[in-house]
């Protein structure tokens, strides 16, 4: 007979082995590493977002007018030094530290804080920045009337204004401010008509004559005598046109050079800038939060529109944005039918056996194999081959100039090319597989052949895998920098691959690269300091840029993927 102990006794142990039991259904269901897995993903993309967010505050800051200091700056035992700048960032030193350096401590701290000063004016003072002992700055003040100007040489100009010399007037006092934007926006003008004439109508007039040179040295090649009326009529026609617009220059240069302002630097000097250096001025101290933002956007717009300037230091990165699209986008073009058409062999007609299978491990070997490799080989192939063949055959005239025969546009996109092709074959072929072999034989059984089945039913319902493979190479391709530094990416491009000038798209000439701008500013530039917020600046915005490709290519492979849902099932 059960007591009632022994049957509280048999009803906990009942418990205890239907928790034990549940506790191992849990586990073999697979839900704690379910969460495991979204606990890991999580954190990934919390780091990812991390890591973009730090960039991109550390680069879009820059961009910021920040508040001008004016402070007097005195070492102990030292003379007063009037100073002008932008608190750039501060740090903690080691008084020791200070003391290697040759400073004269007058206190017994362990530790010191440090700022850096941007100070400009390099062309006057030597130097952009300078690391100044926080307790020795006295006296500071932000007073409205300082003035910085952005240079097209030289760098920022810090100051405060005397008088501005406009349209033949010298004009000082609470006036001066008004003639300078005057001046600025009379001398913005010039600027853009003189640069339209440089690059576009001269640029359009030299490439035309040089085409005519190219002809006329093609025919004397071809054994007939000159010299020839045509291309000296065209020649004649031609430089008239030239002699025009340079005078036309010489008069904007002229009044370009005309106007002028005074500026009072820190160190007490007073020179004179013609206004045709200035990209811009302005005064931060006297700008409200609207003015500042309007200035902030102002700025960036100039940085992923303009042409860089000062060793690429300051200025814009359009040509790098323009030259990584165009070679992703042609890279695209010739690595998508020759990944489909590869994974179509391996997949629909070779017989599956050894050398398929040997074919397979090259192919998966090859997406492992260094970058730069590839880029020796796009060198050696591409360029010297291949290039000095085409030179040879179509372009004998220009010879021994190259023309496809040296690193450019064309050669760089074939190369990321072929870099990543083993990874749209693969992405091609997992597509390929996943099509029920009962699709493919309803259409055998319906009439329609081979070719037509593949053509009219396999590929389409393979597209959506065949957009993985591209998104996957886009990603990797717009980022390679190693391969390109051989096959065609240049520090400074003058002319876009793409202009009005026939055959409009010029595969030959060399380009800028957004990672190759981003390894040559941090680590090539000249000026460090004023080169670091750059560097995360073109980073985020290489960021942005690969996101973008990416997505126009996600949305059009869930088009597709929603499209032949339905014939997968």
């Amino acid at each position: 007979m059960n007591t009632p102990t022994n049957k509280s006794s048999n009803a906990t142990a009942n418990s205890i082995t239907r928790e034990k039991s549940a506790s191992r259904d849990w586990w073999k269901s697979g839900t704690p590493w379910v969460w495991l897995n979204a606990g890991a993903v999580s954190i990934s993309i919390l780091l990812v977002v991390g890591l973009l967010v730090l960039i991109g505050w550390r680069g879009l800051v820059h961009f910021w007018p920040a508040q001008v200091m004016l402070a007097t700056y005195q070492e102990p035992g030292g003379e007063r030094i009037r100073t002008i700048g932008e608190v750039t960032r501060s740090e903690t030193v080691a008084a020791e530290r200070l003391r290697e350096a040759g400073l004269t401590l007058d206190s017994e701290k362990e530790e010191y804080q440090r700022i850096l000063l941007k100070v400009g004016n390099r062309d006057l003072l030597g130097g952009d920045f300078r690391y100044q002992i926080d307790d020795w700055l006295v006296d500071r003040s932000y007073p409205t009337n300082l003035l910085v100007v952005e240079r097209r040489e030289w760098g920022n100009l810090y100051g405060s204004l005397d008088s501005v010399n406009f349209e033949g007037r010298e004009v000082s006092g609470e006036a001066a401010w008004q003639a300078f934007q005057a001046a600025e926006a009379r001398a913005q003008e010039l600027h853009a008509e003189i640069r339209s004439i440089e690059k576009d109508e001269i640029g359009s007039v030299n490439y035309q004559l040089e085409r005519l040179r190219l002809k006329e040295r093609g025919r004397e090649l071809d054994g007939l005598e000159g010299p020839f009326e045509d291309i000296e009529a065209q020649r004649k026609t031609l430089n008239d046109e030239y002699a025009v617009m340079q005078t036309s220059l010489v008069k904007l240069y002229e009044a370009n050079q005309r106007d002028s302002f005074t500026v009072t630097i820190m160190d007490g000097q007073s020179i004179t800038v013609p206004f045709a250096k200035v990209v811009r001025g302005y005064r931060p101290n006297s700008l409200n939060v609207l003015q500042k933002t309007g200035l902030y956007f102002e700025r960036l717009w100039e940085f992923v529109a303009d042409e860089p300037r000062e060793a690429n230091t300051e200025g814009g990165i359009f040509p790098a944005i323009f030259g990584t699209v165009m070679m992703v986008m042609l890279m695209s073009v010739f690595v998508t039918p020759f990944g489909v058409v590869a994974a179509l062999y391996l997949r629909e007609y070779a017989k599956q056996g050894v050398l398929t299978r040997t074919i397979r491990i090259a192919v998966n070997n090859l997406a492992g194999v260094p970058s730069i490799v590839y880029g020796v080989f796009g060198l050696g192939f591409f360029v010297y081959f291949l290039g000095g063949s085409i030179d040879d055959l179509f372009f004998r005239e220009a010879q021994p100039a190259p023309t496809f025969g040296t690193p450019g546009l064309l050669w760089a996109s074939l190369t990321l090319a072929l870099l990543t092709l083993p990874v749209v074959i693969v992405a091609t072929e997992e597509g390929l597989a996943r099509i029920p072999r009962s699709i493919r034989e309803a259409s055998l059984a319906l009439g329609a052949t081979k070719a037509e089945t593949l053509w009219r039913v396999v590929l389409p319902m393979a597209s959506p895998a065949m957009m993985t493979g591209l998104i996957l190479a886009i990603a990797r391709a717009a980022g390679e920098v190693a391969p390109l530094m051989l096959v065609g990416v240049v520090k400074l491009a003058p002319s876009l691959p793409l202009d009005g000038n026939f055959p409009f798209m010029h595969l030959d000439r060399k380009f800028m690269h957004l990672g190759f701008h981003i390894y040559d500013v941090g680590f090539q530039s000249p000026n460090v300091e004023a080169a670091r917020p750059l560097v995360y600046a073109t980073a985020f915005l290489l960021v942005l840029v690969i996101v973008v490709l990416n997505l126009a290519a996600v949305r059009v492979r869930n088009r597709l993927r929603e499209k032949y849902r339905a014939l997968e099932h």
